[in-house]
């Protein structure tokens, strides 16, 4: 998880949530879908939220990620990325960064060694060895 993204969780939690930002966190995970076959999604979702299906880490199919960087020196920036189990496999060795374009910004998946192929803006691929890690709804 790069500074680039853990800067962007704080930031937009601390939009979302001024009061306890700490209670913030990314959600990465894959979906069957995209013009490749999956595709990856990033939800910011509250800890605290009273939203049944917002907030909610599975503590027998979620993975927490403490992630921090050093804004300067002395400042040390921690967030949290949820991903489950079954994306967790998809995404391995993958790199979740923070991406700023002159045309859009967006938080991407980056080296994704279980990928095959991705399509042309990058939030959907194929996976390698399919057969093993079908689509399945």
């Amino acid at each position: 998880i790069t500074s680039s993204a853990v800067e962007q969780i704080i930031h937009l939690a601390k939009l979302r949530n001024s009061s306890n930002p700490q209670d913030i966190f990314l959600r990465v995970y894959v979906d069957a879908g995209g013009c490749s076959g999956f595709q990856y999604k990033f939800e910011l979702e509250n800890e605290q939220s009273h939203d049944e299906d917002e907030g909610v880490i599975d503590p027998d199919d979620d993975i927490t990620i403490n992630c921090s960087t050093f804004k300067d020196t002395d400042t040390e920036l921690k967030a949290r990325v949820i991903i489950d189990k079954s994306s967790l496999d998809l995404l391995r060795g993958s790199t979740v960064d923070f991406v700023r374009e002159m045309i859009r910004s967006s938080f991407a998946i980056v080296a994704n060694p279980q990928s095959e192929s991705a399509c042309g803006c990058g939030s959907s691929f194929a996976v390698k060895n399919f057969e093993s890690n079908p689509a399945l709804d």
